[in-house]
Order: structure tokens, then sequence, then C-alpha cells
């Protein structure tokens, strides 16, 4: 009876406050969700994204809001003496964490990529040394796969920049090889004629985000020479615009009569 008329009474205060965080906590976190798949322009993925970084603050702030309900309930509702468990949790937690130093340093670089939307499931990226489309972001490490199908997994602590070829727009740069001795101005005519065709053709014309450029000789090589060609177009439509316009370019100098340029070899030394 004199427990129950001392502590009952904090006891249910705690539990009714902690219960009540818990609640908010959780609003809080599927308010954002919601937010993030009614405003997002880019799909279902970056919603993910938000989702997977509101299930770790949930998850992180319900351990805490937990630990926290625990103490208070051990120290003024049971009046246990939690000096030397806080001194041991705080041994073990740094035992845990110098045995855990590289998967720590791989989530916390996780959690900043998703929240930062660094990169996104089917973006070209180039990340530790490989490049391919992401496959899959997780907290502790990220998938991708190249142009001939291999498969890296690379740890989230090992991506120090990443660089995005997919990001807002992309670039078809090509490098037109002509022979030397053909008129430099009936080229670029050509290639701007092609060009605008590209760029008025109803099916790619939706892709591209500026008129392509023909920006004249790029390089000078022996008996070829380069002209250069740019054109921006929506992320991941590079690959289809540049071969279309090399289809184009070459149907073009072959109805011309305008001759390719031809690699400059180097003889062979002779065998001693």
């Amino acid at each position: 009876m004199a427990w129950t008329r001392d502590r009952a009474l904090k006891l249910i205060v705690i539990l009714v406050v902690s219960f009540i965080f818990v609640r908010v906590l959780a609003s809080i976190t599927n308010r954002i969700i919601a937010l993030s798949e009614k405003r997002a322009t880019d799909g279902f993925q970056r919603a993910q994204q938000v989702r997977t970084v509101a299930r770790i603050i949930r998850s992180a702030g319900i351990f805490l809001i937990v630990f926290l309900a625990g103490m208070s309930l051990l120290k003024d509702v049971f009046h246990f003496d939690i000096a030397p468990l806080l001194a041991s949790a705080g041994i073990a937690g740094l035992a845990i964490g110098f045995g855990a130093q590289t998967l720590v340093k791989d989530v916390i670089n996780g959690f900043f990529i998703l929240l930062e939307n660094q990169f996104q499931v089917g973006d070209t990226i180039r990340v530790a040394g490989v490049t391919g489309n992401v496959e899959e972001i997780g907290m502790r490490r990220t998938s991708l796969r190249d142009n001939d199908g291999t498969l890296h997994i690379v740890p989230n602590g090992a991506i120090q920049i990443v660089s995005n070829m997919t990001r807002d727009w992309s670039q078809v740069t090509l490098d037109i090889s002509v022979d030397y001795k053909e008129n430099s101005d009936r080229v670029i005519e050509l290639l701007q004629q092609v060009a605008q065709e590209f760029a008025s053709d109803p099916e790619f014309k939706p892709d591209i985000f500026s008129d392509p450029q023909v920006l004249g000789i790029d390089r000078i090589r022996g008996a070829e020479v380069d002209y250069l060609i740019v054109v921006k177009v929506r992320p991941r439509k590079q690959f289809g615009a540049a071969r279309e316009l090399r289809r184009r370019i070459k149907t073009s100098l072959e109805e011309n009569n305008i001759k390719a340029g031809v690699p400059l070899s180097v003889p062979a030394a002779p065998s001693p």
C-alpha cells in the first residue's frame, strides 16, 4: 500500500508520457513520409529514400525514449542506483564502437546519402573507382551494375566522392572524324543540318533540353580532323541519343561523299 501510494503515480506518469512521446514521434515521421510522397517529382524512388530515413529516425527516437523511461523508472520508482549501470553501459558502448568503426562509418555515410539525395536507384554514378547503374541503396552498402553486367557492392563508408552522370540532365559529346582534305565549312554545315533534323524529330524532341551545338574543329591528328557536337538531354537518354546521332551523321556523310578520317598509323619498330 505504501509503495502504491508513493510511487504508483510516478510509474503511471512516466509510462503515459513515454507513450505520448512515441505516438508523437510516429505521427511526425508518418506525416513526413506522406508529404514526401505527395510532393515527390521523381516518383517512388525518392519517397522510398525518405521513408527509409524516417524509419531510422523513428527507431532511434523510440530507443532513446524507452532508454530514458527505463532509467527514470529505475531511479524514481524503484530507487535503484543507476550510476554503475550507466558507467557499464558507457564502457560497453565504447568497446562496441571501437570494434565496429567500419560498420558505424558505413551506416552514418549511408544515412547522409539518403538524407541528402546524392543519388537514386537508376542513376548512373561513379564511386570508389567503379561506374554503373544504381540497383540498390542501403544503410550499409550500395549496389552498382556496370555495362558488362558485373554487380559491384560498395560499402557506403568507402564513398568519398560521388560523380552522378544522370542528375538533372546528361550531355552527349560526339567527336566526328573527317578526312583532312574535306572542306571544313561544308562539313560543319552538314553536321548542323543533321543536328537540327534530330532536334526536330518528334521521337527525340521531348528528351532534348537544348538545341544541339556543332562547336567546330576540336582536334587535328595527322590526316583526320575531329568536329565536336554536344547536346543536353534528359537523364539516362544520352546513350540512345548518341547512337541515333551517329547513325544520321554517318548516313549524311555517305550521301554527300564526305570521306571519314583515317587514324594515324604508327609503323612497327623493326625487329633487332
